[in-house]
């Protein structure tokens, strides 16, 4: 199964669109916050409420189950910086998820804590590290977790 998975792409939805033509065979589609859109306009990612979405009626965070796996989505800002992915796979644990999707750092990046893979897409729309925007691709079986970075021109 593939998933791609967005986040903070703070309105610039050209950004949202590009991805969708690149990985338009994708079966899931998950965006962890900032959107700032309408839910109308992208009814097709499972999106959650991020700390720029004042006027957006999306769920502070979801459970997906795909392929024999739990994913956790939230936007992150709910875990404080410092010792924040151990945190957030302490919560994924407790939740009984593997995979955590989180936004809110405008970092990619890819961990494996606990027995759970952290996952942050980074933004689509503007990075902070200087790599430029980006998203990630999960590609799911049963007993397999392959994810991804992939960035924007």
């Amino acid at each position: 199964m593939k998933i791609v998975v967005v986040s903070d792409s703070h309105g610039f939805n050209q950004r949202l669109d590009e991805v969708l033509s690149l990985q338009s065979d994708a079966q899931l589609y998950i965006h962890c916050g900032d959107i700032e859109a309408d839910r109308t306009l992208y009814p097709m990612f499972q999106t959650v409420l991020g700390n720029n979405d004042y006027f957006c009626d999306y769920p502070d965070h979801l459970i997906l189950e795909a392929q024999g796996h739990r994913i956790l989505v939230m936007h992150g800002n709910q875990f404080p910086y410092m010792k924040r992915v151990e945190r957030m796979a302490v919560y994924a644990k407790q939740e009984g998820c593997d995979i955590f999707c989180y936004g809110h750092t405008h970092i990619a990046a890819i961990e494996q804590m606990e027995g759970i893979l952290l996952l942050n897409p980074g933004s689509v729309w503007r990075s902070r590290d200087g790599r430029g925007p980006s998203y990630a691709v999960i590609e799911l079986e049963e007993d397999k977790i392959q994810a991804n970075i992939h960035f924007l021109d």
